[in-house]
């Protein structure tokens, strides 16, 4: 009866580990976003994302990636509430 809480408490946990993580539209492709460089990213079924709008990327200053990525660059990111793209910064 003791490892029916343990096994609650790691799926739970398993769940919320997950959670930095959301399948989004990316370039006109579906593509995992994390908010940690960390996080494993999930596998995102297909989808039929809208077409971006043409690429003028916004200039900004230049900045370090963070741990456990190489590089950052902005990239348009469908924000699903407005279903209109915007850009983010993004770090692979």
């Amino acid at each position: 009866m003791r490892s029916l809480p343990l096994a609650f408490f790691l799926s739970v946990a398993a769940a919320q580990a997950g959670a930095d993580c959301v399948c989004r539209c990316v370039d006109g492709a579906v593509e995992a976003v994390c908010t940690n460089a960390l996080d494993l990213r999930p596998v995102c079924p297909p989808a039929v994302c809208p077409v971006p709008p043409p690429r003028v990327e916004p200039i900004g200053p230049p900045t370090l990636p963070p741990i456990g990525t190489t590089r950052c660059r902005p990239e348009q990111v469908l924000n699903s509430a407005s279903g209109r793209y915007e850009w983010r910064q993004l770090c692979r």
